[in-house]
């Protein structure tokens, strides 16, 4: 790793994503989240990140994670997938993950959907 003895000597490590969630509480996870996860893993040239995000969507749909399904449909929108095409693969999964996982999976991209929209109406309106 590129900062680990930085890390785990307590100095402080350039600020990313899992650091602000759970740096606090779990530095080494987040570090390795930062670093290996996210700076390697997703940076590797086989799979581009939108292919990565799609994959990562369904895990997260078909295991029923809901709390990590927030970051990352957020993330896939942001790697070039469509509300179409998320909507697309939960009605995929539903067949072969069950209709619980992919109905959570739809109403976590609604209430995505719902707060990022909010978010453009606030920044609008100057709030």
């Amino acid at each position: 790793m590129r900062k680990s003895s930085e890390a785990l000597s307590g100095e402080t490590i350039k600020s990313k994503e899992a650091e602000k969630v759970f740096g606090e509480i779990a530095p080494f996870f987040a570090l390795v989240t930062d670093e290996i996860l996210f700076d390697q893993v997703w940076q590797r040239p086989q799979l581009s990140p939108r292919e990565r995000s799609l994959i990562t969507v369904a895990a997260l749909i078909a295991l029923y994670r809901t709390e990590q399904q927030t970051f990352h449909l957020q993330k896939a929108i942001e790697n070039g997938l469509s509300v179409e095409e998320l909507a697309e693969a939960m009605t995929h999964l539903a067949f072969y993950a069950g209709w619980p996982c992919a109905a959570t999976g739809l109403a976590s991209l609604k209430k995505h959907l719902a707060t990022e929209q909010q978010k453009q109406t606030d920044a609008e309106e100057g709030k």
